[in-house]
């Protein structure tokens, strides 16, 4: 694995356990020579990943809508920055140049990161393993929705399977690079609604 996107919070959030598993997870990245792709900010979450990485010797990319820069929340020393015209191209700038993806603790961006690369992989149009860095128990709620997806059959349960998630920054990693993604239709209910 050559590269990594993180998705994360444009605020660090009411506990230091966040900001924590941050420093970690980049500290982590660095070591290993994993390229950090993200979203660019020099605030919140976004920017404690990115400078992780940057103390520990790693290189860093940044992908923001031109926007957001104008509003001064680029980071300036990052290794790289890409400045794109939408979020739609942020997001598909950012698919391109990474391997896999962790979703921190974050807000609506991040949830809207996080699913569109769950449904790409779904529909096949990508095959890059997500995990969710469950800080403090954070993505509880969110995987038990999940979990109540299944069950009202609207995901097939290999698809839940493919959510890698753990509280530990080490183990998470660990799950991505060893993950070998299971493969279903998409479609739970194909026969029925044939037959409508």
């Amino acid at each position: 694995m050559e590269s990594i996107c993180v998705f994360a919070g444009s605020s660090v959030g009411s506990r230091k356990e966040y900001s924590d598993a941050a420093v970690r997870l980049g500290k982590i990245i660095a070591e290993k020579g994993i390229h950090l792709v993200y979203g660019g900010g020099n605030i919140g979450l976004m920017r404690v990943i990115a400078d992780s990485v940057l103390d520990n010797g790693g290189k860093v990319t940044g992908v923001m809508p031109k926007s957001i820069v104008e509003k001064e929340i680029a980071h300036r020393q990052i290794t790289e920055l890409h400045i794109v015209d939408t979020m739609h191209q942020r997001k598909a700038l950012m698919a391109e140049l990474s391997d896999a993806f962790i979703a921190l603790p974050g807000g609506f961006g991040t949830c809207d990161e996080l699913f569109e690369v769950l449904t790409w992989n779904q529909l096949e149009i990508i095959r890059k393993p997500l995990g969710l860095l469950n800080v403090h128990h954070y993505y509880d709620h969110l995987l038990t929705y999940m979990d109540h997806m299944v069950e009202e059959r609207f995901l097939r349960k290999e698809h839940r399977a493919n959510v890698i998630d753990s509280e530990v920054p080490e183990t998470l990693l660990q799950k991505i690079l060893q993950h070998q993604p299971l493969k279903a239709e998409k479609w739970i209910d194909r026969l029925k609604m044939d037959q409508i």
